[in-house]
C-alpha cells in the first residue's frame, strides 16, 4: 500500500471518527457530560476532553512537534465544537500536501485508535445513563473522507 493510499485510509477512519463521535454525543441531555456510571470512572465530559487531547496529539505528531495538553475538560457543548474542529485541524493537515512526521500506521495505533475506544465508551455510558443511541449497520453509513463536522449524514436504517 502506497504512502497516499495510507493517507486516505487514514483520512477516511478520521471520518469514521466523525460519524461515530457525532452519533455519540448527539441528543445527548447536558446533564449526560457529568454522569458518573461508578467513582472509579470518567465522565463523558472528561472522556470528550480527553479525545480532543488525543487529536490534537495526533496533528502535533503528524506536524513533527509531539506534544501533549491535559487542560480541564470545557463545558460540554464546547468539548463537542472542540472535537470536531480538532478532527478538522487533522484532516486538513492530511488533506494537504505537507509531510507526515509519522508513519499512518503510528497515527492510527496511538491517537485515532484511543479515540475510536474512547468514542466507545461514551455510547456505552449513553447505555447506561437511561439515554442509548440507536445502532445501525455502519458499513453502510454514508462516511467520507473530509466530512469531520457535526453535520453528518442522517443513518440509513437504525434499530434498537
Amino acid at each position: 500500500m502506497n504512502s497516499d493510499t495510507k493517507r486516505e485510509m487514514l483520512r477516511h477512519t478520521v471520518a469514521t471518527l466523525a460519524y461515530r463521535g457525532a452519533k455519540a454525543v448527539r441528543g445527548a441531555d447536558d446533564s449526560f457530560a457529568s454522569f458518573k456510571a461508578s467513582e472509579s470512572t470518567r465522565t463523558p465530559a472528561q472522556i470528550l476532553a480527553h479525545i480532543g487531547d488525543l487529536l490534537e496529539w495526533a496533528l502535533s505528531i503528524a506536524k513533527g512537534n509531539e506534544a501533549w495538553n491535559n487542560p480541564e475538560p470545557l463545558e460540554w457543548s464546547k468539548e463537542i465544537d472542540r472535537f470536531h474542529t480538532a478532527l478538522k485541524s487533522f484532516d486538513d493537515y492530511l488533506a494537504s500536501q505537507s509531510d507526515l512526521s509519522a508513519s499512518c500506521e503510528r497515527l492510527f495505533q496511538g491517537p485515532i485508535a484511543d479515540a475510536l475506544t474512547h468514542v466507545g465508551q461514551i455510547a456505552m455510558l449513553r447505555r447506561i445513563a437511561g439515554e442509548p443511541m440507536k445502532g445501525e449497520n455502519y458499513s453502510r453509513a454514508k462516511i467520507a473522507a473530509g466530512r469531520v463536522g457535526a453535520d453528518q449524514e442522517t443513518p440509513k436504517r437504525e434499530f434498537d
